[in-house]
């Protein structure tokens, strides 16, 4: 099938090339003349294991292309994805200008009839808004004859594993009512369907609906495990013990109930806001979510606290090591992230930060640029120069074996907080280091470590 995409960020981009991956022809648009250049070399803007891989592939095989004129987007195709973002505006209710934009551009070059597919994550009622201005725009240029139909398919992708998730995905849902659209993304979706039927039918509102239900679901479950490990550290318990005994039961299972030092990226933090908004609006606050959202609020300042509580209140020239900028291990995405909010803290406070990343380190220059108090590292231990505390904010692969002697001689302070409970705290105290983790019983360092 001949399929255009209108945005190419995480999610339009990965959607594309999955599409195009199993052969269906895909234009991709976008206004930003120099990404569109990149990715006809085959070199996407973000990182994504895999993905630039699948890139050159398909655009060698002439499966996937990219413009930056939508009327090639739109004469090339009778199915449309809109994927474009969806910013919080400063009430947390969704930004819906770049959708309604595109809306009204791809009905103002329409000849002939088009299916619109939205993909990007919008409240409740978006697809009636999108359908009832395509179709003002076409009466107000003479088009009424024409048809758009809009159908809702909300994105379930995890960054850090997006292409494994889309060609492989648990479910795809698809709302609408309409016979052909309904018939056009079963034909779509059909590659992805061979072994299992994927596919879930609905109404437009419920589509969108699952998709910030989803969202809010598993955001729930951090912040239920969060505030139950602050809970166990207080009471002297292990929340690692506690994790175990209950992810055992089926009935919750151990999918996200990790705790850490709070969930960030650009999917829940912005999606719980706008449900919380969504339903305000309608008359229906979610006071759970809204402690939901709140607990998380609280969670990102625990690594800052933890510092203080070993250095002092008084942070003033204090050098504080890094490890991990990124929101989650296998992506360069800081939106939201834990590491912005320790930085900007300990900034604040007067101290310096030297830290790294496996691949946010351009992202976190392009953020907050150069400064005397930032120094981004080549190496994990080069962080450990002159470092008076070591901070473990992303639980990338390589974080994982370290070597607990040289971390005992580099830190002034033999300190280790560790926002993912990456290691035990026997083992580590056993080389006379003080670990402060999340929910983790408290094990006192040996003074004869060395």
């Amino acid at each position: 099938m001949d399929v255009s995409v209108f945005g190419t960020g995480y999610v339009g981009l990965v959607q594309a090339a999955a599409l195009a991956d199993v052969g269906h022809r895909v234009l991709c648009v976008d206004i930003d003349a120099h990404k569109i250049n990149q990715l006809r070399q085959g070199v996407p803007p973000i990182s994504e294991p895999g993905l630039s891989v699948m890139l050159e592939e398909n655009i060698k095989q002439g499966r996937l292309m990219f413009s930056t004129q939508a009327s090639d987007a739109v004469a090339h195709a009778e199915l449309i994805f809109i994927a474009v973002g969806t910013p919080p505006d400063e009430d947390g209710s969704a930004d819906l200008t770049h959708v309604l934009n595109v809306t009204r551009e791809i009905a103002g070059l329409m000849e002939a009839d088009r299916t619109l597919i939205c993909k990007s994550t919008v409240p409740v009622g978006t697809a009636d808004k999108v359908v009832a201005l395509a179709r003002e725009e076409l009466q107000r240029l003479g088009k009424g004859h024409l048809q758009v139909r809009v159908v809702s398919n909300p994105e379930f992708l995890k960054e850090g594993s997006a292409l494994a998730d889309c060609m492989r995905p648990d479910r795809i849902i698809v709302g609408t009512r309409d016979d052909i659209a309904h018939d056009q993304l079963a034909e779509l979706y059909a590659p992805f369907c061979r072994n299992h039927e994927k596919l879930m039918f609905m109404d437009n509102r419920s589509a969108e609906l699952t998709k910030y239900a989803a969202n809010a679901m598993l955001a729930t479950r951090i912040s239920f495990m969060n505030e139950l490990a602050n809970l166990s550290e207080h009471l002297g318990a292990d929340i690692e013990a506690v994790r175990r005994g209950i992810g055992s039961d089926p009935r919750i299972g151990y999918h996200f109930i990790y705790p850490g030092c709070g969930f960030g990226g650009s999917c829940f933090p912005k999606d719980i806001k706008a449900l919380l908004h969504t339903a305000e609006h309608s008359g229906m606050p979610l006071r759970l979510l809204q402690s939901v959202s709140d607990v998380n609020d609280r969670q990102r300042q625990i690594l800052f606290a933890k510092v203080k509580q070993h250095l002092g209140d008084n942070l003033a020239g204090k050098s504080i090591a890094i490890w991990g900028l990124a929101f989650k291990p296998n992506t360069d995405d800081m939106r939201e992230a834990p590491s912005r909010y320790l930085m900007e803290a300990l900034w604040a406070a007067g101290a310096t930060v030297r830290a790294y990343d496996p691949e946010a380190m351009d992202e976190c220059r392009r953020i907050y640029g150069y400064r005397n108090d930032l120094q981004l590292c080549a190496t994990r231990d080069d962080t450990l120069q002159d470092a008076d505390v070591l901070v473990i904010c992303t639980e990338w692969k390589n974080f994982r074996v370290v070597d607990f002697s040289l971390l005992a001689e580099k830190l002034r302070s033999r300190l280790i907080v560790d926002g993912r409970n990456l290691y035990s705290p026997e083992q580590v105290a056993a080389h006379g280091l003080s670990y402060a983790g999340i929910g983790l019983r408290q094990v006192a360092p040996q003074v004869d470590a060395q």
